[in-house]
C-alpha cells in the first residue's frame, strides 16, 4: 500500500507551516511520494532538479566525495526542511534504511509563499479622498508613477479601459487570477478577506478616487487575495496584466545577475536583503545578507534605510519582485536577484544546509 500524507502532514515541515489550509490542500494533491530502499538515492551531488525533498519516515545520509557527513532522521529538527535544499545540489542522498519521501515542485511551492505572504499588501496603506475630477493628479502624484518614464505613463493612459460600475457589482473575487489593476476614476469600493473555515468576509478597507488596486496577483503571478465590491456607482479605468508588466511594473523593477551584484556589494555600495521566511533562510543565504520575510516587510519597513540600494533575493524572482514593487513605492531604491538564490554560489551561503 502507498503512503498516503495528508495536509495535517504537511504543516509539520517548513516553511509549509507558513500556508493557509486552503494551499496546503492543493499541495497535498500536486506533491509525489516515494518509498525508498536502504540504498536508493534521493538525489546526486550536482543535480539541478527543481523540488523540495522532504523526508517523512526513516533515515537518509548526506555524503560528499564518498563520506557520509550527516545522518537524517525523520521527526527531527532536521528533517522539517526541505533536505539540503541548495540547486545545483551540494551534496549525494541515500536512503540509510528503508525510507519515504515527498517531493513538491518548488515554483508551485514559491507562487503559494508568494500568495499567502502578499495577502494583506494590497489594501494594508491605501487610503484616498479628494475631488472626484482630481484622480489623475493624485495618481502620478504617488511614488511609483514618479518613477515611470514618461512615454510609459503615456502609454499607460492610452492603454487603459473605463468601465462604468454600480452599487454592489463585483470588481475582484478572491481566489480568481488576476487579469487587470485597476485605478478609481470615481467612487467608493470595500475590500474584504475571507479565511479558512470562516463563512462570513473581514473587512479590510474602504477605496475612494485616485486609489489602485489589484497589483500584487499580478506581480506574483498569483490568485487574488482579497474581493472588492462597489460601494457606490462611480468608474474604474483598468489596465490588462500584460500592459501592466510591460509599462508599470518592469521599469520599477531593475534585475541584477549575481556577479553584478556581487561586485556591488563588496564595493559597499548594496547590501543583500533576503525576504523568505526563517526556515529558508537558516537552512541557507548569502552571507551577511540583511533578513526580512516579505510577509512582514510593510510592518518593518521602517527598519530598512532609503539611502541604502538592496539587492533582493528569494528563491526564484517572484517574491522579491513583489517585495522590489512595495519597497519601490516607498521610495526605496532596489534590485532584484535574477533566478533568486540558485545562481548564488555555495561558497558564499552559510546555513544548516550548507
Amino acid at each position: 500500500m502507498s503512503t498516503k500524507i495528508s495536509f495535517l502532514d504537511l504543516n509539520n515541515y517548513q516553511p509549509l507551516d507558513s500556508l493557509t489550509p486552503e494551499n496546503l490542500k492543493e499541495i497535498t494533491e500536486k506533491l509525489e511520494t516515494f518509498e525508498l530502499k536502504k540504498g536508493d538515492t534521493v538525489f546526486k551531488e550536482g543535480d539541478k532538479d527543481d523540488y523540495h525533498i522532504f523526508l517523512y519516515s526513516g533515515n537518509i545520509d548526506l555524503i560528499k566525495a564518498g563520506k557520509t557527513l550527516k545522518t537524517i532522521e525523520a521527526g527531527t529538527a532536521e528533517a522539517k526542511t526541505a533536505i539540503a535544499h541548495i540547486i545545483p545540489r551540494n551534496f549525494s542522498c541515500i536512503a540509510s534504511s528503508d525510507a519515504v519521501i515527498f517531493k513538491i515542485n518548488s515554483d508551485l511551492l514559491d507562487l503559494m509563499l508568494a500568495w499567502d505572504q502578499t495577502g494583506s499588501f494590497q489594501v494594508e496603506e491605501l487610503s484616498g479622498g479628494g475631488d472626484d475630477d482630481d484622480w489623475m493628479t493624485q495618481l502620478l502624484q504617488t511614488e511609483a508613477f514618479r518613477r515611470i518614464p514618461p512615454a510609459n505613463i503615456q502609454a499607460i493612459f492610452t492603454s487603459l479601459e473605463d468601465i462604468e460600475v454600480n452599487i454592489g457589482d463585483s470588481i475582484i473575487k478572491q481566489g480568481d487570477p488576476g487579469d487587470y489593476f485597476y485605478i478609481i476614476k470615481s467612487g467608493r469600493c470595500m475590500v474584504t478577506h475571507k479565511n479558512p473555515g470562516q463563512d462570513k468576509d473581514v473587512k479590510l478597507a474602504d477605496l475612494t478616487t485616485g486609489d489602485t488596486f489589484g497589483e500584487e496577483a499580478l506581480i506574483s503571478d498569483a490568485t487574488r487575495n482579497a474581493s472588492i465590491v462597489m460601494l457606490t456607482k462611480g468608474s474604474l479605468s483598468r489596465l490588462s496584466k500584460e500592459n501592466f508588466l510591460k509599462l508599470l511594473n518592469e521599469p520599477m523593477i531593475d534585475k541584477i545577475d549575481y556577479t553584478s551584484a556581487n561586485l556591488k556589494v563588496k564595493n559597499g555600495e548594496a547590501i543583500w536583503l533576503d525576504v523568505r521566511l526563517p526556515a529558508e533562510y537558516e537552512s541557507a543565504h548569502i552571507k551577511n545578507a540583511t533578513h526580512m520575510p516579505l510577509i512582514f516587510l510593510r510592518m518593518k519597513i521602517s527598519e530598512l534605510d532609503t539611502m541604502v540600494n538592496y539587492i533582493l533575493y528569494c528563491d526564484t524572482e517572484r517574491r522579491s519582485a513583489s517585495a522590489s514593487y512595495v519597497l519601490g513605492q516607498k521610495g526605496f531604491k532596489t534590485s532584484v536577484l535574477l533566478n533568486g538564490i540558485k545562481d548564488v554560489p555555495t561558497d558564499t551561503l552559510e546555513g544548516t544546509s550548507v
